[in-house]
């Protein structure tokens, strides 16, 4: 795949949530919420940048409220991780159908869906022009996807993580019970912590920070925004960088 050396970012870890995947009611997949991934990735794909996704899964499952309901912690966490492969082989197939050659890879071996993890070979696949669905966790319970994110955008030597959510970055408070909150355009990553603000879980943010990676927070729901902060347009979400 040629590069395009004039964007500030070359490879990119686009971080979901199960819910992304949703239907109207927060559960199972719905397949125009796939196509409309599918659509926003191409639009970065198109811009000549190679894109790792790591997708949750709790449209399916949610491991840790089955814990607290008395179901072993490891167990419950490890049907959450075989979720995420389920909703990476639903995104495969929504990306593929626009032409984008695409490779789903679990820490959970289940060999006849899906590829093992492989560092190595996972950056192989972006440097051909592939979208890599890094699923199935880090293959542990006990973490969440954030920590996922993070583990594998610093294995993978991403240049940022996108973490799509429903707000158009990260606020002083939550906008929706403070309407005048303060957006911030940019923090470091100390600022974050400083400020007890709330972008990933620490385990996750720790990571980010110890490995000098940035982080853009975005509303994954206006199509425009992704492709935006992605070409460094600093009126699109929050940039947390060093």
């Amino acid at each position: 795949m040629q590069a395009n050396d004039a964007l500030p970012y070359q490879r990119v870890l686009l971080k979901l949530s199960g819910e992304t995947l949703a239907g109207p009611d927060g559960a199972g997949i719905d397949p125009d919420k796939a196509a409309y991934i599918a659509q926003r990735v191409r639009e970065v794909y198109e811009l000549g940048m190679q894109v790792a996704i790591v997708i949750g899964g709790g449209n399916l499952w949610r491991g840790e409220p089955a814990a607290r309901l008395g179901m072993d912690r490891s167990t419950a966490d490890h049907m959450g991780m075989i979720a995420t492969v389920m909703n990476g082989l639903a995104l495969q197939d929504a990306i593929e159908r626009l032409g984008i050659g695409t490779r789903v890879q679990t820490a959970v071996e289940m060999n006849s869906v899906a590829e093992p993890y492989i560092r190595l070979r996972a950056i192989r696949h972006l440097e051909k022009g592939r979208v890599v669905i890094l699923s199935g966790g880090i293959g542990s319970p006990y973490f969440t996807t954030d920590s996922a994110a993070a583990l594998r955008a610093s294995e993978i030597h991403a240049d940022v993580i996108v973490k799509a959510t429903k707000v158009d970055g990260v606020y002083a408070a939550d906008p929706m019970q403070e309407p005048g909150a303060q957006r911030y355009s940019r923090l470091r990553h100390q600022e974050v912590l400083d400020k007890q603000l709330r972008v990933m879980d620490t385990t996750a943010f720790t990571l980010c920070q110890e490995n000098n990676m940035p982080i853009i927070v975005l509303n994954f729901w206006n199509p425009a925004d992704l492709v935006k902060a992605l070409q460094g347009d600093a009126s699109v979400g929050t940039l947390i960088c060093g």
